[in-house]
């Protein structure tokens, strides 16, 4: 019996030297390579946030000690920061918090110190309606700087004269998110900030300047609860391997794009399971971006391990958080137990994304922490 399927005729095949070379697609589709348009400027409330790409060299970050704020901490209930007055609600049982009532702007040393533990135990902690984000950049710097060392960006736009901004800016970009999408099948990118660092960020704040009414979420995944949930038998052969995190894919991408590059490629091997210096809990050290080489694996046994376990954060909705950005909201997270992603979910198909624009800023931390001694 003839199918009732309709006849669909190929297309006339095309030479294979008629076609162009492509550009390439964006390795993050939340944030730009080159100049802002004009345009931009005049969209923004927060002109002087728009990303600069000034020409500098920075090199590579050297050992240095680290003391953790959390570790001064001596009465765990926190009496500094979570005065009578401070709204706490829990935005998962076991990952996340909103704090209410709280002025980040004018926390004393001890209630930064406790904010660090606080973080250390809930990994997310979400502070609406700041004043710090109106205060400028030397005020955001000087607040981070308690929580460790600055770290500098090698490739994306900052905000003049401080380079430890890294700003994340969607604005339109139609023809740009379209042939991200032709390749990709989500615009979710599960990572770790800065990982390939010697010694990688501890705590990370996000602001967010101006943002979608509805949309722009971003989504934690707790990496010791993920660990936990892993059979005994598979985390006593993860903790005994490394992993080589590097940043060369990005550095390529952007001279690929004609952006700044500030720093060489960065290659560097630590633990697959780290231990947490505050927390004392072993968490998964994975980055689906930037890890290059699992030594002594091979590479389709390094593959499927990766995959199984980015696979593992991404359905874990049982140890993920969502945040929800309101205007002027802060965003602080333990860099050591989360892997995050941003939802571009705010995309209009005539022009392409809506407004969205954040900054970030990393406090560098310990170098990883592995589970035996020997890998020191």
């Amino acid at each position: 019996m003839p199918s009732s399927a309709p006849v669909i005729r190929p297309k006339q095949a095309q030479p294979v030297t008629s076609h162009k070379d492509q550009e390439p697609i964006s390795y993050d589709i939340n944030i730009p390579y080159v100049d802002v348009t004009k345009e931009n400027h005049l969209r923004t409330r927060y002109p002087e946030y728009l990303p600069t790409w000034d020409k500098m060299w920075f090199d590579p970050l050297p050992n240095f000690d680290y003391e953790d704020p959390a570790l001064r901490v001596k009465d765990k209930s926190k009496p500094a920061l979570l005065t009578p007055d401070v709204k706490v609600t829990e935005i998962q049982p076991q990952i996340g918090t909103i704090l209410e009532g709280v002025q980040l702007s004018q926390l004393s040393t001890a209630a930064k110190d406790e904010l660090a533990l606080l973080v250390a135990e809930r990994r997310v902690v979400a502070f609406p309606n700041q004043d710090l984000i109106d205060a400028g950049p030397a005020a955001q710097s000087e607040f981070m700087s308690h929580f460790g060392k600055p770290n500098y960006q090698p490739v994306s736009g900052t905000v003049r004269g401080f380079p430890g901004f890294h700003i994340i800016h969607r604005d339109g970009n139609r023809e740009e998110i379209s042939r991200f999408l032709e390749q990709r099948t989500t615009t979710t990118l599960w990572h770790q900030d800065v990982s390939y660092e010697v010694q990688p960020p501890g705590y990370v704040m996000l602001g967010l300047l101006e943002g979608p009414e509805v949309g722009g979420d971003t989504v934690f995944a707790a990496t010791d609860l993920a660990y936990k949930r892993l059979s005994p038998t598979l985390c006593a052969w993860l903790d005994t391997l490394q992993a080589v995190h590097s940043s060369s894919k990005m550095i390529t991408h952007t001279r690929l794009t004609g952006g700044l590059v500030r720093k060489d490629a960065v290659d560097t091997v630590h633990p697959l399971v780290r231990v947490h210096p505050v927390t004392g809990q072993k968490t998964l050290f994975l980055n689906g971006e930037f890890i290059t080489k699992i030594p002594g694996l091979k590479e389709a046994e390094q593959r499927w391990l990766i995959d199984f376990l980015m696979q593992h954060f991404v359905s874990g909705h049982d140890f993920q958080a969502r945040v929800r950005w309101q205007p002027k909201t802060i965003v602080i997270f333990d860099n050591r137990s989360t892997i995050h992603s941003a939802i571009v979910d705010y995309i209009d198909d005539d022009y392409g994304a809506k407004l969205r624009h954040i900054f970030r800023l990393c406090a560098l931390g310990e170098k990883p922490i592995p589970v035996y001694d020997q890998f020191e």
